[in-house]
């Protein structure tokens, strides 16, 4: 099966390379790799790169969502899977030839997630060399694609993989802005198809801070509003994105009395806050979390 890599990235052209490196040594190499940017800022040098696999740069407006629509509507029907990663996830080197081995032999399956072996965002970040590390000495995984969940509400952005002919012409939410939390899960719940989690694909999610949005109020504001926007579409089932809400308002709330160093549990909290009251006041909407103020400084969000 050929499978296109999209990579979309903001600011962080330092951290790139770590991940490009990894799909220079796949065993099945990539159908095409496209990195979709918001400026030229935002890339290496790739010439290193450039003889090693296809690879493409594309720019597009600042925001996932959009950037991500961005490569699905070039893409069309070039390849039957589309990998959607992070810009500082690092799969293993046969994780592509697993997705097509994953996608052959689960049928059913429109869209899959492989196994994290470390998500360094709940963290202070993991460092390219200890991803490696852990990438080199991952527990071995059997020959046949095991299914470890199905029925997923949703997929995990960071490294998402789905059959282009189950996505067609559905597109990422583009009323859900900046880094448009939750437009995984919303993406995913209007393709046609079963969404797993397989054993057989490994990656580790380095959870990089370096050029994530610095606004914890924002990032708070998102965590209420977007689903609240989410419920009204009927595509998630309620119970989730009430559970999800409140998980995030009671955690931001009680933590920021002891708060992690590399998350702004108090500009989180206040965002919470201002977007409930947007909801009682019957004008909470994604996009008015740009109109957030956001403290004049403070940790990552």
């Amino acid at each position: 099966m050929r499978v296109s890599v999209v990579i979309c990235t903001c600011g962080r052209a330092s951290i790139l390379p770590d991940t490009l490196d990894t799909l220079t040594v796949q065993t099945q190499p990539a159908h095409e790799v496209i990195i979709v940017a918001t400026q030229p800022s935002d890339i290496p040098d790739l010439t290193r790169y450039t003889a090693k696999m296809p690879l493409r740069v594309e720019f597009a407006e600042k925001g996932l969502p959009k950037q991500r629509n961005h490569a699905l509507n070039i893409l069309s029907d070039q390849c039957d899977i589309v990998f959607f990663i992070d810009d500082d996830y690092m799969p293993s080197a046969d994780a592509l030839e697993q997705l097509s081995r994953a996608f052959a032999a689960l049928r059913y399956a429109a869209g899959m997630n492989g196994t994290l072996l470390a998500d360094g965002i709940h963290s202070r970040g993991i460092d390219a060399s200890d991803a490696r590390s852990m990438l080199r000495n991952r527990p071995a995984v059997g020959p046949v694609p095991i299914a470890i969940k199905r029925n997923l509400v949703g997929l995990y952005g960071c490294n998402m993989a789905y059959r282009t002919d189950a996505i067609s012409d559905t597109r990422f939410d583009e009323a859900l802005p900046l880094y448009g939390w939750q437009e995984d899960v919303d993406f995913a719940s209007r393709v046609n198809g079963e969404m797993v989690q397989v054993n057989t694909v490994s990656g580790v999610h380095c959870g990089t801070k370096l050029g994530r949005e610095s606004s914890g109020e924002m990032l708070g504001y998102s965590q209420v509003a977007n689903p609240i926007y989410l419920s009204g579409k009927g595509h998630i089932p309620p119970v989730f994105l009430l559970k999800l809400t409140m998980k995030n308002i009671l955690a931001n709330h009680l933590k920021q009395l002891c708060p992690e160093d590399w998350i702004d549990r108090a500009g989180r909290a206040r965002g919470n806050r201002a977007a409930l009251k947007d909801w009682i006041r019957g004008r909470v909407s994604p996009d008015r979390l740009t109109h957030v103020r956001p403290s004049p400084s403070g940790p990552k969000p």
